[in-house]
């Protein structure tokens, strides 16, 4: 035979056999608020103390990207982006708007939908979509769950182990502490400890006999693998897992803290001033989360900063270890099946957080630390396991990317209306990740939602695509173009944390010009959206802000009773799983009752809440 005909013959034979049961399994696992805190990449920045055996594990038998990053660094556009393969700036789905309700993806078909309209069985638990869409799945378990959470007897609150004045920021946010740590206990108050369930409905918690919400979707999404393995049946399956941690509130169990103690710890590297070079802060009312989280953190351990920054990294790092061991669970489970062989498997998160850089603890940065996350793709008989790839990428290229290794139909609109996928399949960089080619951008894009916060500008400015912030991530340049105007350039050959912005370096102008332009290449023309980021519906207004006297006033007569009062708070309490009081509504009642005669007008909420 031909030696270059049998060489093609061996290739296609090979790739026949590689999945040789038919389409290939997916398993998709999606963290929220991981950073690239983990030791199995090799990298320029996150923590070298991270202790992720599994996703280290993981990482050695498929390739690992370097370089990948959020689309929007913050949970709920994220989301919906990458599990539509649509960036936001396409659909206008650009912030907190519940994205199947949007003109554009509600005509497109999600990742979970297309597997599922091509024949395989769907299946999920736990965060995927922020806001969550079960129809969208064959079968769905168990919803997003942010507990362990503590409880007063009342309310969710910060554990009490967390100094104030960060302890005032609140149950999610502003709270972390080890478990076996119990909540409020022995203050008098029923009930108080710790609680779980999603905002509707809670139950409490006992970390001596219960799992925490990740631990029991880990052994969930284990079972359902050994379940679908005694299944005599040729249909292919797509898993969905979505973990909380390291998510905030940072609660987990206190072995996990054990392994990070507070005198061995490293700091992040984070340089005195880094900020005064930026333009994000300066953008923003200071009361801007990442920036007020900075703030009242060092003010909380007296001014010191290194303290206060340790304290809070050793919670992060605490959960990123414990979540990583429920990656463990789901790995292994697939590894001692017989589905090794014929699955793939994705670990990922929806943005990073940054760790007090630039004087910044949140997520929602344009910078390094909070555009980047983890992204690691084990696909038998395509990625060379063990590799590095170095090619910037985004979450948007994850659904083309399955799509493509799971040979699906590349149509996922549902009709004309529709969108269809933005990003590219990384193949290239599975079957070579030294590759500098593909289809796809040299760069990854990033944007975050700006919406009317700049109260200067005019109503079509604020509509105008161009004034969100955006930043571009080359190989070695990171590019900002704020919706002011203002910019930031890092050269990440020689400054990789980002610490000196060269916008106003001559030398580097060609470069910026250059960045400014493939970034904007690649954005396209501009749109117009409404001003919360909601649908870009034609002759659409921008939705209206939430009218909090409109939905007390239940009759409608201009003045809220004290009994409308009370039937809201009570409803609200048990939608948000708070214990009702009617004592202290009351007194919340009179508190907005200037002229206490026992009603409210809009005159006088409006005043109280300013």
């Amino acid at each position: 035979m031909n030696p270059y005909l049998k060489a093609g013959v061996s290739i296609i034979l090979l790739s026949c056999a590689v999945y040789a049961g038919g389409k290939p399994n997916v398993v998709l696992i999606v963290c929220d608020d991981l950073n690239d805190y983990m030791t199995g990449i090799p990298r320029q920045s996150g923590h070298p103390q991270a202790i992720t055996p599994n996703m280290d594990r993981l990482a050695t038998s498929g390739v690992a990207f370097r370089r990948a990053y959020s689309n929007n660094p913050v949970c709920a556009p994220s989301r919906s982006s990458f599990l539509t393969g649509i960036y936001g700036h396409t659909s206008g789905n650009l912030f907190w708007s519940k994205w199947f309700q949007n003109p554009v993806l509600k005509n497109s078909r999600s990742l979970m939908d297309h597997f599922k309209q091509n024949g395989y069985f769907v299946v999920g638990s736990g965060k995927m979509m922020h806001h969550g869409k079960p129809d969208e799945w064959s079968e769905f378990k168990h919803k997003a769950d942010y507990g362990p959470m503590a409880y007063d007897g009342e309310n969710r609150m910060a554990h009490p182990s967390v100094p104030k004045p960060f302890w005032n920021i609140g149950s999610v946010d502003g709270s972390w502490g080890a478990l076996e740590d119990i909540p409020y206990a022995g203050e008098g108050k029923a009930g108080s400890g710790w609680i779980y369930g999603d905002w509707n409905k809670t139950r409490p918690y006992n970390p001596e006999t219960d799992l925490t919400p990740d631990e029991r979707n880990a052994a969930w999404a284990a079972e359902k693998i050994r379940t679908l393995s005694r299944k005599n049946n040729d249909q292919p399956f797509f898993l969905g897992v979505g973990f909380i941690r390291p998510h905030t509130p940072l609660h987990v169990s206190q072995k996990y803290y054990d392994m990070y103690p507070l005198d061995e710890l490293e700091l992040p590297e984070i340089k005195p001033g880094d900020a005064d070079d930026t333009h994000y802060r300066n953008l923003f009312d200071p009361k801007q989360k990442g920036l007020h989280y900075y703030r009242t953190l060092v003010e909380s351990y007296g001014g010191d900063e290194e303290r206060a920054v340790k304290v809070f990294t050793q919670a992060y790092l605490a959960c990123v270890t414990a979540v990583d061991e429920c990656i463990g669970q789901v790995v292994d489970a697939i590894d001692n099946s017989p589905f090794k062989d014929n699955t793939i498997i994705v670990v990922t998160a929806d943005h990073g957080w940054q760790m007090g850089q630039k004087d910044y603890l949140f997520k929602n940065s344009p910078w390094e630390e909070s555009t980047r996350v983890p992204f690691v793709v084990r696909a038998p008989g395509v990625a060379k396991a063990g590799q590095v790839a170095e090619h910037p990428v985004s979450l948007i290229d994850l659904y083309p990317t399955l799509v493509d290794l799971c040979g699906l139909p590349k149509e996922t609109r549902k009709n004309a209306q529709g969108a269809s996928l933005d990003g590219y399949s990384v193949r290239p960089f599975l079957e070579n990740p030294k590759a500098g080619k593909w289809n796809g951008p040299e760069g990854a894009l990033s944007m975050i939602y700006v919406g009317d916060a700049k109260k200067s500008y005019s109503k079509e400015e604020k509509n105008d695509m161009a004034n969100q912030h955006w930043s571009y991530r080359t190989e070695r340049w990171r590019y900002i173009h704020y919706s002011d105007g203002t910019e930031e350039l890092y050269d990440h050959e020689n400054d990789p944390r980002e610490w000196t912005n060269l916008e106003n370096s001559p030398e580097h102008a060609a470069v910026k010009k250059m960045l400014n332009k493939q970034m904007f290449d690649l954005i396209g023309p501009m749109k117009k959206f409404p001003v919360d980021g909601g649908n870009p519906a034609a002759g659409s207004k921008p939705a209206s802000k939430w009218d909090w006297f409109g939905t007390l006033d239940r009759d409608k007569d201009g003045k809220v009773t004290e009994a409308e009062w009370l039937q809201w708070s009570s409803h609200s309490a048990q939608k948000k799983g708070r214990k009702y009081s009617g004592k202290k509504a009351r007194q919340e009642f009179k508190r907005h009752d200037a002229n206490n005669d026992g009603l409210i007008t809009r005159a006088e909420l409006d005043a109280s809440i300013k």
